[in-house]
């Protein structure tokens, strides 16, 4: 007996091509599909992270910028006029009513509405 070989075709699971070539299980017609569908599959994710390092940034260089200068006190609407995102920050310590931040290696205590104590830590690598 002849058994007829059935041409299995799929569709491209990016741009609907027809595939008649190759594995059974396969989803895409070619490479740039398969890249396409997967960078959009990461996008958001990838958008998110970007936000969220440029907030750093932005905190990193105000704080920076704060503790060259004089001033020790800043009240907290003035640095949100400054661009200062307090959503954002990579540590975090709560002792009694003390909250000290950390935007990388640069330090500051908020207390009463007032950023306070900025300074840069010697962190050592």
């Amino acid at each position: 007996m002849y058994k007829e070989k059935t041409v299995q075709t799929n569709v491209c699971i990016e741009c609907g091509d027809r595939i008649s070539y190759g594995r059974s299980d396969k989803k895409f017609c070619c490479e740039s599909c398969k890249n396409r569908y997967h960078n959009r599959q990461t996008q958001t994710s990838r958008q998110y992270r970007q936000k969220v390092k440029s907030s750093l940034e932005r905190n990193y260089y105000i704080l920076d910028s704060l503790r060259r200068t004089s001033l020790r006190n800043i009240p907290v609407a003035d640095m949100k006029s400054m661009g200062f995102r307090f959503e954002y920050f990579t540590s975090y310590v709560k002792k009694q009513s003390k909250e000290t931040f950390l935007c990388y290696d640069m330090k500051y205590c908020i207390s009463g509405g007032v950023v306070t104590s900025i300074s840069k830590v010697n962190a050592e690598i």
